[in-house]
């Protein structure tokens, strides 16, 4: 996730719920996904990103992801929103 920069809060959406909404409602170019979520959710996000044809790229951890979205806490996934 280094090599990754700050995600702008207008471009994407955090959360389980927030992410699996914009992946379905066709808006998400791209879905970021933290290693040590719970698998059965990392399960569940990967397999309805493939359903929609979404890359998933995967993040180190929770922590490293909620930082990266500019949130003080933990994130087990987060949607690019495209334009």
């Amino acid at each position: 996730m280094d090599d990754v920069e700050r995600l702008e809060p207008g471009t994407i959406k955090v959360g389980t719920k927030q992410t699996i909404k914009t992946v379905e409602q066709h808006k998400a170019s791209l879905v970021y996904v933290a290693q040590d979520a719970d698998s059965r959710l990392l399960n569940r996000i990967v397999q309805i990103c493939k359903q929609h044809s979404v890359k998933v790229v995967f993040v180190d951890t929770m922590r490293n992801l909620g930082k990266t979205c500019g949130i003080e806490i933990g994130t087990a996934c987060a949607a690019v929103v495209e334009e």
